[in-house]
């Protein structure tokens, strides 16, 4: 088994259940997130539950957070070997006709995405582990005795240029999802017969969601 890991085949399987690991867990934080405009009490009763569940905390986090890791790397090392073994076909054919930009590109719109990330654990996860961990208060409300998710979210969304940044790293999470979705499903040997409806679901999941998250820091925003 750790063999199979190893070879090139193994390696793009891997990468296929991490993604679809985080396709998943973004579902689940879009759920969430969406309930900021519609109802903040809500949102803020949701935030604090999945802040302070222990299985979320101590069991899922730690999931989470190897399975983004795993899945960069996992895709720099592949893109790699990729580019590697593209350079002596590509003299013999042209490799552009046969695949789209964001196909050849992955590696670009995965930069993007992690710059993205970056920013927003500075936003929001690491001022939550600060306040839980390092200050000790597991309360989650304001001295007015109001839970603070709420507050920290809106407070975020209030300069154009952060938005911006949502909105712009959410363009390319949609181009990444794009040839992400259907090349997942290729790598776990998804049938040829269903390779149409994967492809009609895929699309509509990669421009939904991220105009869905795009929405929220907008509405937030304005």
């Amino acid at each position: 088994m750790s063999g199979f890991f190893k070879s090139s085949i193994g390696r793009k399987y891997a990468m296929a259940l991490s993604a679809f690991f985080l396709m998943i867990f973004l579902l689940q934080h879009f759920a969430i997130n969406i309930l900021s405009v519609f109802s903040p009490e809500a949102f803020n009763e949701a935030s604090h539950f999945m802040g302070t569940f222990w299985a979320v905390q101590y069991i899922l986090q730690p999931i989470l957070i190897f399975g983004v890791v795993y899945h960069f790397v996992m895709g720099f090392i592949l893109e790699a070997k990729n580019r590697s073994a593209r350079v002596k076909s590509y003299a013999r054919n042209n490799g552009g006709a046969n695949s789209s930009w964001m196909s050849r590109n992955m590696i670009y719109s995965g930069l993007a995405i992690l710059a993205f990330l970056i920013l927003h654990f500075i936003d929001f996860w690491i001022p939550e582990i600060n306040t839980k961990y390092i200050q000790g208060d597991m309360s989650g409300l304001l001295p007015d005795g109001d839970y603070r998710y709420y507050e920290e979210l809106t407070h975020k969304f209030v300069s154009p240029l952060r938005v911006g940044a949502y909105v712009i790293a959410f363009v390319f999470l949609s181009l990444h999802l794009m040839h992400g979705f259907s090349s997942a499903f290729q790598s776990v040997g998804a049938s040829s017969m269903r390779k149409e409806k994967l492809q009609t679901f895929g699309k509509a999941y990669a421009i939904l969601l991220p105009l869905g998250f795009i929405i929220i820091a907008l509405y937030h925003h304005f």
